[in-house]
């Protein structure tokens, strides 16, 4: 796989990678103190556009259940730390970053 994801939840960004090299960075929302954002390595396992409820315009899941990358009915909520775990963008972003990465891409979360 060419891309991978690199999360900081301190920082509230999301990296794209390609071939090692950063080619985007996006701000994101995180886990509140109660429900962090786990950190570790996972996998993108699917893609389900428009899933409904506050996700937004799109849902990545995780190789984590019950964990994702999504939009938001929320935008304000970007950059803060405000979900149950999961990692927030804003929907254009969302969109965009799920046209180009494939299932399967790594996707690192970091403090």
């Amino acid at each position: 796989m060419p891309y991978e994801i690199y999360i900081s939840t301190t920082r509230k960004r999301l990296a794209l990678v390609k071939d090692g090299k950063v080619i985007k960075r996006y701000p994101i929302g995180v886990g509140k103190m109660l429900t962090p954002t786990p950190t570790g390595t996972y996998t993108i396992i699917n893609k389900a556009p428009n899933p409904g409820g506050p996700f937004g315009v799109m849902w990545m899941g995780l190789s984590r259940p019950h964990y994702g990358i999504h939009g938001t009915d929320t935008p304000s909520s970007i950059g803060k730390y405000v979900s149950k775990g999961c990692v927030r963008m804003q929907n254009n972003h969302v969109l965009e970053l799920s046209q180009i990465v494939p299932i399967g891409t790594k996707v690192l979360i970091r403090a």
